[in-house]
Formats: structure tokens, sequence, C-alpha cells
């Protein structure tokens, strides 16, 4: 773990408590819709069924509440802004795997390919933890081959949010919105440019409004 300033261990003891108690108070608020390719198997609705978990960066914080208390590992970046996500999903039953393709990345995609070949469910933002934004890199294909799991693309889509101005242009949805889910058939022996194609039709289907 890497070493913080002063500055920053005070606002690792505070802001995942904060974040956790407004995400509770605006995730009881919204509204679901959800679409599933014929053979989906989203992680709420087969919580038994192990897989490779794959989004992008910007709605990991929609998906953090959604399927909050499975248990599944997720792969979070060995930063400082890695340690207030992984603080934050902590306290909504996930389970971080520290590194990425920057920092820690052979050991990190081991570990998420040891817990994967556990049984347990693993999930990783395609293109986190830097970028660019919407473009898939090796980790999630690998990790999937590696323990010979398929992996499943999903990504969700609120009606109303606040978009930041970061590399990801993250989402944090606003009171009261709907969230539009779409989740795409599970793939086995995959490539990072078919996980890219996946990607990209479940966005394009998610943020087009249903007629």
């Amino acid at each position: 773990m890497a070493d913080f300033t002063q500055k920053q261990r005070i606002l690792l003891a505070i802001v995942p408590r904060v974040a956790s108690g407004l995400l509770h108070l605006v995730g009881a608020t919204l509204r679901w819709q959800t679409t599933y390719t014929p053979l989906a198997r989203p992680a709420d609705v087969y919580p038994t069924e192990p897989d490779v978990y794959v989004f992008w960066h910007r709605c990991l914080l929609l998906a953090a509440w959604r399927y909050r208390h499975l248990g599944i590992r997720i792969l979070i970046s060995d930063s400082f802004d890695g340690e207030l996500i992984a603080r934050l999903v902590q306290r909504l039953g996930f389970v971080p795997i520290r590194g990425s393709s920057s920092r820690g990345g052979a050991a990190a995609l081991l570990a998420a390919t040891r817990a994967r070949t556990e049984g347990y469910k693993v999930a990783i933002t395609a293109d986190g933890p830097r970028g660019p934004n919407y473009i898939a890199k090796e980790g999630a294909a690998a990790i999937a081959n590696r323990s010979e799991s398929t992996a499943s693309c999903f990504y969700l889509h609120p009606e109303s949010a606040w978009t930041l101005k970061s590399w990801d242009r993250f989402l944090i949805p606003k009171p009261f919105s709907c969230v539009r889910i779409v989740w795409q058939d599970p793939v086995s022996l995959t490539t990072t440019q078919q996980l890219q194609q996946l990607l990209n039709e479940a966005v394009n289907q998610a943020e087009t409004p249903s007629q």
C-alpha cells in the first residue's frame, strides 16, 4: 500500500463514509430499467453463477450500488483515488483486488485470475484506471481466458446525472433518475476486440431511450 500524506489520510477517513451515506440516500430513489440478451447472466439474477464482469469505468458508482453485497471481487487501481474507491465499495460488500495495468499490473491480474478460479465473481473496468475512456484494455480478456471463464459485458446509464470533468466522464446519478441497464450474452475464449464491441453495443442500447 502506498504511503499517503496527512491530508490524504484525512480524506480517506472521511470521504468513503460520506459517499456511502449519500449513495444510500440517492440509491434508494433510483428506478431501474433492465434489458437482457437471451443468454445474459446478470450478477443479481444469477448469484451463484461465477463470471468475469466487464464494464466501463464511468458507471462504476452505479454498478457498485446495483450489485452490492454479492461478494464480487473487483480490480481497483493501487493509487490514492483507487484507495478512496476501494474503501467505498468495501462498504457495499465488494472485495477489492488492488492493482492495474500501470501499477502492480501482473500481481493484480494474477490475484484476480486466482479469485476467479477459486469460484468467486470478478469485476473489472475495461478502460480503467486511466483510460482512454471507452477503450478496452487487455486485462479483462486475460483474466477470463486464463481462468477459463466466460466474460459478461454490461453498462448502466442514468437518464439524469452529473457528469464529472474527469478522463472517464464519471457519472453520478441524480435522485429519482431512471437507470437503464443492458447485459450482453457471456462469451468464452474472448478477445479484447470482442469485449470492446459488446460494450459499445451495450452503451448504444442503454443511452437510447425506449420508444
